[in-house]
């Protein structure tokens, strides 16, 4: 059976924000996906993480295994699943990039990242990670991604 499409109403944004949704830091962090939010395609899981004393919401086993490291890596510290992006800039990319921003029913959507990660790392202090399977590198709006979380 396919998967049903998905996507929020403005209502429904204008509520996750008022929530608190991609706002916080540290234990207090509300992710604005969360594994209840969206159908998986596959295993969805939600982890305890000892950096932040919280539970994260991870939507893949790819990003398990991503949020693992992290959390063990020594010049990791802090961790946000499912960070809400600028909705102008994504906008402003999608535009430069020749692709229709993702839309719901006529809503535009607000795009997320799998994970923005602060670091002791002088070189590199903060930084947005996508976890993708090599399959969905074939979709030339995946390879877009990249650019876009530069900009977090």
């Amino acid at each position: 059976m396919a998967l049903k499409k998905y996507g929020n109403s403005n209502i429904k944004n204008q509520k996750w924000i008022r929530e608190g949704r991609g706002a916080g830091r540290g234990s207090v962090y509300k992710p604005w996906l969360t594994v209840r939010d969206i159908p998986s395609e596959g295993r969805s899981h939600r982890i305890f993480g000892h950096k932040s004393q919280r539970t994260h919401h991870l939507l893949s086993d790819l990003e398990l295994a991503v949020f693992l490291l992290l959390e063990w890596h020594v010049d990791t510290i802090e961790i946000r699943e499912q960070f809400p992006l600028c909705l102008e800039t994504t906008r402003t990319l999608a535009e430069d990039a020749g692709i229709e921003h993702p839309a719901f029913q006529g809503v535009t959507q607000i795009m997320s990242s799998d994970f923005l990660v602060n670091t002791s790392d002088s070189l590199r202090p903060k930084f947005a990670l996508q976890a993708k399977y090599a399959e969905a590198l074939q979709d030339p709006r995946t390879i877009v991604v990249p650019i876009i979380q530069t900009v977090v």
